[in-house]
C-alpha cells in the first residue's frame, strides 16, 4: 500500500489556479512522479499544482515545499500555490503552527520565499529576484538582451506571435506582448509547441499579454507541465517584470487572468511581490486504490 493512502489533503485555489496541499512533515515520505500523476487524474484531487509540505531544511525556515505539475514533473516556484500553503500553515487547524505576525519563510528547490497574511483570505508572497540572464533562465543559446528574444510563430514575413521576453521566476517564462485581446490567440495549440521548443532546455511557461492601461495587463498562460490554466502567479510576476523592462508599465501592475486578479510589485531592491486571494474548497483523503499498480 502506498504511504500516501488515507493521507489528508486540502483542495484550494488561488485566482482559479487549482491547488492541492499535502502535509508530509514529520515523515520521510516522498511523492513520486507516478503518484503525482495519479492524484492529478482523480476528480476528487485534480490540481494544477500539488504543493507538498516537508520539514524545514535550512535554519530559520518554516517548511520545505516540493511542487508537482500534473505530468509529475517538479517546478521550482508556484506563487498561487505558495499563498495556499501560507493559509494552510497559518490557519488550517490540523496544519497550523504558531508564526510571528502571520508571516512564514518557506523554501523550495529554487530558493526562499516569504509569505505574509494581508487579510483572512489574501496573502503576499515575496517571490525573490527575477533572473534575466540567458543562462539563468535558461535559454539554449546566448541572448545579450532577454527583453526580446528571437522566436516566432507563423510565417517569417507575417508571424502570428514574435519576439517574446524571457524571464525566470524560479521557472522559465516566455511572454509575448500583443496589441489585441489575448483570447484571440489559440494558446491551446501554440502553448505546447512553444513549451517544448529547443530554445528552452528546461521547457517554459508560455504567456500572451496585452497591456490595457498604465498599470493593468490582461494575461493568458500555458503552464509548463500543466497546460492552459486559469491563473499562474509566477507568469504574472514574470510578465510585470518584462513589461517594466520594456517601459510598457512602471514597476507595479494589476494582472487580470481568467481566474482572477493578482497585484504585482517589482520593488527597488529587485524583489517581486505578489498579492492575491486564496480559497479553501474542502479537504479529503487519498483512497488506497488510487495508487494501485504504482511502485514506490
Amino acid at each position: 500500500m502506498s504511504p500516501l493512502a488515507y493521507r489528508r489533503f486540502l483542495k484550494m485555489h488561488g485566482a482559479g489556479n487549482a491547488i492541492v496541499v499535502l502535509d508530509l512533515r514529520g515523515t520521510s515520505i516522498r511523492v513520486t512522479p507516478a503518484e503525482a500523476r495519479a492524484i492529478a487524474a482523480d476528480p476528487h484531487s485534480r490540481f494544477d499544482q500539488l504543493m507538498v509540505v516537508h520539514d524545514p531544511v535550512s535554519p530559520g525556515t518554516d517548511a520545505f515545499m516540493r511542487i508537482y505539475n500534473t505530468d509529475g514533473s517538479e517546478s521550482g516556484a508556484c506563487g498561487n500555490g505558495t499563498r495556499c500553503v501560507g493559509y494552510a500553515l497559518l490557519d488550517d487547524p490540523a496544519m497550523a503552527r504558531p508564526a510571528e505576525n502571520g508571516s512564514l519563510t518557506l523554501e523550495t528547490k529554487a530558493g526562499l520565499v516569504a509569505v505574509k497574511r494581508i487579510t483572512d483570505r489574501s496573502f503576499t508572497v515575496d517571490m525573490g529576484q527575477p533572473r534575466l540572464r540567458w543562462d539563468e533562465i535558461p535559454l539554449a543559446e546566448p541572448f545579450p538582451d532577454t527583453r526580446r528574444i528571437e522566436l516566432q510563430v507563423g510565417p517569417i514575413d507575417d508571424p502570428i506571435l514574435h519576439s517574446p521576453a524571457a524571464v525566470s521566476m524560479g521557472n522559465p517564462h516566455a511572454i509575448f506582448f500583443v496589441e489585441q485581446d489575448p483570447d484571440a490567440y489559440d494558446l491551446g495549440r501554440i502553448g505546447p509547441l512553444l513549451e517544448a521548443h529547443p530554445i528552452f532546455p528546461e521547457r517554459a511557461n508560455i504567456s500572451i499579454a496585452q497591456v490595457t492601461g498604465r498599470d493593468t495587463i490582461k494575461l493568458r498562460v500555458w503552464e509548463r507541465g500543466a497546460g492552459l490554466t486559469l491563473a499562474c502567479g509566477t507568469a504574472a510576476c514574470a510578465t510585470a517584470v518584462a513589461a517594466s523592462r520594456l517601459r510598457l508599465i512602471g514597476r507595479s501592475a494589476r494582472i487580470a487572468l481568467p481566474g482572477g486578479e493578482l497585484a504585482i510589485e517589482w520593488r527597488a531592491d529587485d524583489h517581486v511581490l505578489m498579492t492575491g486571494p486564496v480559497f479553501l474548497e474542502g479537504e479529503g483523503s487519498f483512497a488506497p486504490e488510487l495508487f494501485t499498480g504504482i511502485e514506490g
